[in-house]
């Protein structure tokens, strides 16, 4: 995985969180140097230590795991001619008595983690070698019981430092006058006397230092020079024995060395599946399975390193290989496609990740990602320059085994141009049949996502009472921006927003309604929706619908919807004006000219409701008291036929034998009404509102 991806995925972060989780240098440096693995059966095996170690917490937190501290320079000096020091040797001892704990430790925990636990009998306790190390070395030192020869040695000097002892304080008390105190000093390894400076010809004996003010020296009385001569030769004699003894013990080591860097090894790998277990614990980590089918299906996931962190369900991989996210500023677009992104990371590194049970994660052999600002103040590159360039990387890099990872696509640049340069980019990573997860406000990709069946929609939930966003993702569906809602919620005039909204959507909204459908949209609009409808169903029952391309001479509008957009624009804009012209000018004149009263209105039959100056489609016909359901904006209002104009019949709209469910039901309960029509099915309705309309 590229470096880019740790920095931009807060993977780093996230590894310096887990090293205080580990006791030694050695495991703390491999979390460090992690990696995201792209293999299914060492991923599945490291996600297999973690949660038997995670196991082996939840059943006892008292690990006997060892610090290693100094034992990587020990090991490093081994073979060199250098003897191991009494402190180096009881590092080694206490390696060797951590691993006879850690034997004992695993032996009753193969229940729970048979392939933890069987790491243990890699350790070597080595018996003999702890055992003459520990009779050895005591105290930070080699002790008197190592040799016979060290104890004789060691013997006789006592007895020579207490006759030396004896003498002095035998003098001091003789000639009492003579001395600033009765305190015996040693001086360079040798016993003195403090004796007042205008008494020092008066002690026989070698002057071998003075105080600072001179007026002290410290004599070595001739009569006990002899004894301490022979105590001089005899910590020759104990130097000599302690390097002889000190030489047998790192022979002994030299022996073993295999085995204890086998030891070591055990011991840091112990710690380091052990760190990743605790840090599981603290984010309420799971295990989950892995696919090579570049399938995601993530459960009530939170981002690690957010602090209550709204949860998210997310898939991808079966109907679809990109999800074009959108929604408003802050509304959580960033933190859901990262989370995705640095959860797909840790999994690919044995790591648990904080989801629920049964999530499912894909194994990719790279993450490409484009995040954050990615100024450069060294290449003197822009924000757009800097996303360019490293997106021309990711295309060139792109594959079907790859996450691409986008933000804000087409950003920071002409926004005309950069919607184009976003869709071309979108083109091009289907072709390379990547995994993609993009955000972006235009609603160009969004209309792009609904067409094309590789894509889907996502949103984030705003709640527009509060002016909060809910950092809740919901998938089939494009989002809004929310700008001109929460402009209207701060106070801005109306009249200005709906003029904005005019100019934006080419429609016309009242936007002092509170109820109702407000909305005027244009022909053209219509057309698109409708076309958006077709395009659905078809990523729904993988089909076309050929029989659109029926009937041209009498469904020449339906035809043109199925046409590219660059092809029909001009013919589309100017019958648009047309129409919203003719609507405008006989506006007064709707009631007058009823002209279809005595002609019942039919299903699907396309309608001009005067009362909310928009259109609609019937979608229930007239009852007793003469009114007519009519489906407006998805919802369905019941109006009087007194006040609807009939704009165009069904059977010139559609096509013969065209399925009127595309239009007037959801995708959902087409979905729900197919399925029961070919067999009963448990727990799958279809309910109504009480006015007819389908609840959502």
């Amino acid at each position: 995985m590229q470096q880019r991806t740790s920095e931009a995925l807060e993977f780093n972060r996230l590894k310096e969180i887990m090293m205080d989780f580990a006791v030694s240098e050695q495991a703390k440096a491999m979390i460090r140097n992690l990696q995201p693995s792209t293999s299914a059966k060492i991923i599945t095996n490291q996600i297999k230590e973690t949660t038997e170690a995670k196991a082996i917490l939840q059943k006892s937190s008292s690990v006997p795991l060892q610090s290693l501290s100094g034992m990587e320079r020990l090991m490093s000096g081994i073979g060199k001619g250098v003897f191991l020091n009494p402190e180096q040797l009881m590092q080694v001892w206490t390696l060797l008595d951590h691993g006879k704990k850690m034997i004992r430790f695993m032996k009753d925990k193969e229940t729970i983690a048979p392939q933890v636990s069987t790491y243990a009998q890699s350790i070597a306790p080595l018996p003999h070698l702890a055992d003459e190390i520990e009779r050895c070395i005591r105290n930070g030192r080699v002790d008197d019981a190592a040799s016979k020869a060290l104890a004789k040695i060691r013997k006789r000097m006592n007895m020579l430092e207490i006759r030396i002892k004896e003498k002095l304080e035998k003098m001091v008390r003789a000639s009492n006058q003579y001395f600033q105190d009765h305190i015996i000093s040693v001086r360079d390894g040798r016993y003195v006397i403090p004796v007042k400076s205008e008494y020092k010809k008066n002690i026989d004996g070698q002057i071998l230092d003075q105080s600072s003010s001179g007026s002290t020296v410290y004599v070595e009385p001739a009569d006990v020079r002899k004894l301490q001569n022979e105590v001089h030769m005899e910590k020759v004699a104990e130097d000599v024995e302690v390097q002889r003894i000190l030489s047998t013990l790192t022979g002994m080591v030299e022996t073993h060395e295999h085995e204890l860097s086998i030891n070591i090894e055990t011991f840091a790998h112990y710690d380091f599946i052990f760190a990743k277990a605790k840090y599981s614990q603290t984010i309420g980590g799971q295990a989950v399975e892995v696919n090579t089918n570049q399938i995601i299906n993530i459960v009530k996931a939170r981002h690690p390193l957010i602090k209550n962190a709204t949860p998210l369900d997310f898939r991808i991989g079966n109907e679809y290989r990109a999800l074009v996210i959108t929604g408003p500023n802050t509304g959580g677009k960033t933190v859901a496609i990262k989370t995705i992104g640095l959860l797909t990371l840790m999994v690919q590194s044995g790591m648990h990740v904080p989801v629920a049970e049964g999530s499912e994660m894909a194994i990719f052999e790279d993450i490409l990602v484009d995040i954050g600002d990615g100024q450069s103040i060294e290449q003197s590159l822009s924000t757009f320059s800097a996303h360019l360039t490293n997106i021309i990387q990711i295309l060139k890099q792109a594959h079907s085994n790859t996450l691409v990872i986008l933000d804000e696509l087409g950003a920071g640049t002409d926004p005309a141009e950069g919607k184009g340069l976003a869709l071309a980019i979108l083109e091009k990573l289907a072709e390379q049949e990547a995994t993609l997860l993009a955000t972006t406000h235009y609603s160009e990709m969004k209309e792009f996502a609904q067409r094309h069946s590789y894509f889907e929609n996502g949103s984030m939930e705003f709640d527009i009472e509060s002016l909060q966003p809910l950092y809740r993702l919901t998938i089939g569906r494009a989002g809004e921006s929310q700008a001109f809602s929460i402009a209207l919620k701060l106070g801005m005039d109306r009249k200005v927003l709906e003029r904005a909204h005019e100019l934006t959507h080419q429609e016309i909204k009242d936007y002092g309604r509170t109820e109702g459908i407000e909305t005027i949209p244009d022909y053209k609009k219509q057309l698109r929706k409708t076309k958006e409808d077709e395009r659905g169903e078809m990523k729904e029952e993988s089909r076309s619908h050929t029989a659109i391309n029926k009937n041209k001479e009498s469904n020449e509008r339906v035809t043109n919807i199925t046409k590219k957009p660059t092809e029909t624009a001009t013919q589309m804009e100017k019958e648009t004006e047309k129409q919203m012209v003719e609507h405008t000018a006989n506006s007064t004149l709707l009631e007058e000219n009823q002209q279809q009263e005595n002609e019942p209105l039919q299903l699907g039959d396309r309608v001009y409701v005067n009362s909310l100056k928009t259109y609609g489609i019937v979608c229930e016909t007239e009852n007793h008291r003469g009114e007519v359901g009519v489906l407006i904006k998805h919802k369905k209002v019941t109006i009087n036929k007194k006040r609807l104009k009939l704009q165009g019949k069904a059977q010139d709209l559609y096509p013969e034998n065209y399925d009127l469910s595309i239009v007037l039901k959801s995708k959902e309960a087409r979905k729900k009404s197919k399925l029961l029509g070919k067999r009963h099915v448990e727990n799958v309705t279809i309910e109504y509102n009480e006015d007819g309309s389908e609840k959502k």
